[in-house]
């Protein structure tokens, strides 16, 4: 079945769904993840806010474990207006609005205080911005966590370390880029086989977040997880524009709040979730290694040569330059 075919039968499910009490008030939202997972339980929260907001006008109702399909076709679906608020990754949003796909840039933010002042700032509202030409309103980002490497036999300690190592990647041109700048050898595999391939030597490590690392069960093969934080790249919460132009002015503003309370919400429902992965880890014996600034700096340098493409489009080059700017404010 084509994307269109599914995105269609999507629209069509969900006009069925609709109830007709509610059906100026329920906003439909879709996510991949299962219901206990921070994402979505971050948008329950944000029906939560909007229905003290706006006096019970408004509420939410969620859509996780892909009921309404894979990120993609509800992405789809929530630009034609048929489901009304979306999870979605910055990656699956790069693919429709470029000018995101700064964000997936290795080594971009020093910090998650860094990110934050970015994200929650000027510069993240004219990031969002991006996608009001594409249908799509972003309301907010959520934190997905820090990227780091893990490695079965030996620790990552320094950049000569990486050299010719067989790591794990995402199937993305800038993954396997960055990974063959460091010195490694990129091999982009599904996620769901990294586990054998790890037991059985087919890869000498991979690269995920700490809850990701854990969940897993990765670090029963590979115990050596190195904190260099490559990536962290946020999900954002948007809304379908048609469904948006819908509300009236205060409701648009009572959407944007609560998203952004959402936003805080998933702050401590992740930071929780990678204190629990963290400490499962070290009780079983994993060792934890923290590069330093001059270490990491190192990285940095390697993969600088990434940066030059996106410099050469003047708003991105200016975006790029506001995000450095604010890595030195206290």
């Amino acid at each position: 079945m084509s994307r269109i075919v599914r995105t269609l039968f999507i629209i069509a499910t969900l006009l069925l769904c609709v109830q007709s009490t509610h059906a100026e008030t329920l906003l439909r939202s879709a996510d991949v993840h299962p219901r206990d997972y921070p994402t979505v339980q971050s948008v329950m929260f944000m029906s939560e806010r909007l229905q003290i907001y706006t006096n019970g006008e408004l509420a939410i109702k969620v859509y996780p474990s892909r009921q309404l399909g894979e990120e993609q076709d509800t992405l789809l679906a929530t630009m034609f207006g048929a489901i009304d608020i979306n999870r979605v990754s910055v990656a699956a949003l790069g693919n429709i609005a470029q000018e995101l796909r700064v964000l997936a840039l290795p080594y971009l933010f020093t910090d998650v205080e860094h990110q934050y002042r970015v994200l929650r700032g000027p510069i993240g509202d004219d990031i969002l911005a991006f996608l009001e030409p594409h249908g799509l309103i972003g309301l907010a980002f959520l934190d997905s966590g820090a990227r780091s490497f893990y490695t079965r036999e030996k620790p990552i300690r320094s950049l000569a370390d990486l050299q010719g190592l067989k790591i794990r990647v995402q199937n993305t041109d800038l993954s396997i880029q960055m990974m063959d700048m460091l010195g490694a050898n990129a091999t982009p595999m599904s996620f769901g086989q990294v586990y054998e391939s790890l037991i059985t030597g087919v890869i000498d490590g991979a690269e995920n977040n700490w809850p990701s690392y854990v969940s897993t069960r990765h670090f029963e093969a590979a115990p050596y997880y190195t904190l260099d934080r490559h990536t962290m790249i946020p999900e954002i919460i948007v809304m379908s524009k048609r469904r948006w132009l819908q509300l009236t002015p205060e409701q648009q503003v009572a959407v944007k709040q609560a998203a952004r309370e959402a936003s805080l919400h998933m702050e401590t429902l992740w930071n929780a979730r990678v204190s629990s992965a963290r400490e499962k880890a070290l009780a079983a014996g994993v060792t934890v290694i923290e590069l330093d600034n001059k270490t990491n700096g190192a990285f940095a340098a390697a993969v600088s040569p990434l940066y030059r493409e996106y410099k050469e489009d003047p708003v991105i080059a200016n975006i790029l330059q506001r995000i450095h700017a604010q890595r030195q404010i206290p």
